[in-house]
């Protein structure tokens, strides 16, 4: 499938997909989306509601890893255990041209995680810095058969118009699962579907504002 590297309304990049019409991330801004829905929404959130100092965190679609490096960057307060699944790999020419480091405050310190985070083997749990390791898994998500592992759940899938297959309840059934007790999943997703297939495997759901672009989005809860 072709992909083109694109400019987001803050500026950021991200990839576009012609034949489908979407892109990895909202092209009204990858940076703004990714610290609201992820970072503000999801790690700040868990760190202070649940007081914790250690994280074992699931994202869902690895991809250009942008929600790897702000999690390393600004998450630097906890220790962290990452897990990236992704079942197509980003292309280093494609990482190359994102320069997601260039647009964070501390331009080497940044570089050097973003370069680490996608030269160091995948199927590994392995250290990137002194408090963040990442475990990158080649595999779909229908693959994922955790149980009570993660604290967090960053589900940033393709859009349910392109994979409506990704946002059901066989996978959130999954996601359930995998999560421990007062785990949480957030999605820039708020279909009414997808909360209710949240709402139908035992998630607990808020409706949040959204980021740039976007009214709302989703926080669910293992209660």
């Amino acid at each position: 499938m072709e992909r083109k590297i694109i400019k987001t309304g803050d500026g950021s990049a991200t990839i576009h997909l012609p034949e489908w019409n979407e892109q990895y991330h909202s092209k009204h801004g990858a940076l703004q989306e990714a610290m609201h829905v992820f970072i503000k929404m999801g790690l700040d959130f868990t760190i202070t509601e649940f007081n914790k100092t250690e994280l074992y965190i699931l994202e869902i679609g690895f991809g250009t890893g942008l929600n790897a490096l702000l999690t390393a960057f600004y998450g630097n307060t906890v220790k962290i255990n990452y897990t990236g699944v992704e079942a197509y790999p980003v292309k280093p020419e494609e990482l190359e041209v994102l320069d997601y480091a260039s647009v964070l405050p501390d331009f080497k310190t940044a570089a050097a995680i973003f370069n680490k985070m996608h030269q160091v083997d995948w199927e590994k749990s392995l250290p990137i810095t002194s408090n963040f390791s990442l475990n990158k898994q080649k595999k779909t998500f229908q693959e994922i058969d955790d149980k009570e592992v993660f604290d967090l759940i960053y589900f940033d899938a393709f859009g349910a118009r392109v994979q409506p297959e990704l946002w059901t309840e066989v996978i959130f059934q999954k996601m359930y699962d995998s999560l421990k007790l007062n785990g949480v999943l957030v999605t820039y997703a708020a279909k009414g579907s997808v909360r209710r297939a949240m709402q139908a495997v035992g998630f607990t759901v808020e409706r949040l504002p959204g980021p740039p672009g976007k009214r709302e989005m989703l926080r669910a809860v293992k209660k």
